[in-house]
């Protein structure tokens, strides 16, 4: 497998995990009666069998009869799960069984095993709550990479995180350094020794700031970027003002007009080469050729009928789906003229009434399935490679927003 291939199937398996956890989090049950298990990978299952025995029994101490028999039914599907398992999966896994709520009064048993999560589990836990545990699940899909940012010029600073793909200003200060025009009554060289002391006060004001925010993390920290102006960002760095495990942590000095708020994004942008490893480079490239070929090319389609029918052409070469879009294709094939039409809708939504696009009779679903499933399918079986875009910065968040979610690079020009 290519590293390219290695990455989107990442890609796609942390959407369908994320999909489950997301159908996890719906459920809810009465009481303390949805059980969670996390497996590590070193835990014998002979062991976790004999857990949920005891677990079992002591689970007939339950006063209330509905919680009693729910939970020991619910621990007697996850004893008949771990029937089929000899040891954990590499990464271990999650077991989730429970009663939850269909409406109505009544209540449908549900019992889920996810496999080799995309970071091992570390411990074993066993929980019982009216919601299934998925928070341990959420982290490990949270965005990798940490880096400290840092923009300054002597007017002002402002210091913040690259996570992920994601930006978060966090601190700001303005600097008391005075213009280079001096007041009058000064000499030269008393002005200049009070405007030197006051750029140092700046700086040792701005390395307070980083070094409260980096150094208790400076453990997991990729790396810090330091943006700005010439000399400012070279006084600031080669002065050793920083923390020196920060210091030795700086990748680069990068330049930045903006010193405010949005120079944090300007310095991820700068910092391009240095974060080529970080993902939301891959992210911020692909959406860059995309608005490219959109506004001055022809290999550029979007929204989902268009997308859809590059991809069966075979004239899509990268597929872009975004990492929130969640909708149902839904099919209907007309019995009257056997026209076939595709409707896109919200999946919490149910399907809809449908006139033949063709024949104006009414039709009814023939199929539902997950949008993404259903392009990613088709994408599969032309060679087209399909990516997942974060909406954590301005063009992702353009790409759900503005395109459905839904857009293609293009091997070559169509008229689709």
């Amino acid at each position: 497998m290519t590293t390219q291939e290695a990455e989107e199937d990442s890609g796609r398996r942390k959407y369908e995990f994320r999909k489950v956890i997301e159908q996890l989090q719906e459920y809810e049950g009465s009481g303390t009666q949805l059980v969670s298990i996390y497996v590590p990978p070193d835990k014998r299952i002979n062991e976790i069998v004999q857990h949920v025995t005891t677990e079992h029994s002591e689970a007939a101490n339950i006063k209330s009869k509905q919680t009693r028999t729910n939970v020991q039914d619910a621990l007697s599907s996850i004893k008949a799960r771990l029937q089929y398992y000899d040891e954990p999966p590499e990464n271990g896994m999650v077991l989730f069984s429970g009663a939850v709520d269909s409406g109505g009064g009544r209540t449908d048993m549900v019992t889920k095993v996810l496999e080799n999560p995309p970071d091992p589990i570390q411990s074993f836990r066993y929980h019982c709550d009216s919601h299934f545990l998925t928070e341990p699940l959420e982290h490990m899909l949270a965005d990798k990479g940490l880096y400290g940012l840092v923009v300054l010029d002597r007017r002002e600073a402002n210091v913040g995180w690259l996570k992920g793909k994601r930006v978060e200003p966090v601190k700001s200060a303005t600097s008391l350094v005075p213009g280079k025009q001096r007041k009058g009554g000064q000499s030269a060289q008393r002005f200049a020794r009070l405007r030197l002391e006051a750029i140092d006060n700046f700086y040792q004001e701005v390395a307070g700031m980083a070094n409260e925010l980096f150094v208790p993390k400076r453990h997991e920290l990729d790396g810090v970027l330091i943006g700005g102006p010439s000399p400012t960002k070279e006084e600031f760095v080669d002065g050793d003002y920083l923390h020196h495990e920060l210091q030795e942590k700086v990748l680069g000095k990068f330049d930045v007009s903006y010193t405010d708020e949005s120079g944090l994004y300007d310095l991820v942008d700068a910092a391009e080469e240095a974060l080529a490893d970080a993902e939301i480079m891959e992210d911020k490239r692909l959406m860059k050729e995309f608005f490219s070929e959109l506004h001055g090319g022809e290999l550029a389609t979007y929204g989902f009928k268009p997308t859809r029918q590059n991809l069966i052409m075979g004239s899509v070469d990268t597929l872009l789906i975004s990492e929130d879009l969640r909708k149902d294709v839904v099919v209907f094939e007309c019995g009257e003229c056997g026209n076939t039409d595709y409707e896109l809708i919200d999946q919490r939504h149910d399907t809809p009434e449908h006139n033949c696009s063709e024949c104006g009779e009414p039709v009814t679903a023939t199929t539902r399935e997950d949008a993404i499933d259903h392009l990613i399918n088709i994408a599969d079986q032309r060679g087209t490679g399909t990516e997942f875009i974060s909406t954590d910065f301005e063009k992702g968040e353009q790409l759900y927003n503005a395109f459905g979610g839904i857009a293609g690079i293009l091997r070559y020009s169509t008229n689709v």
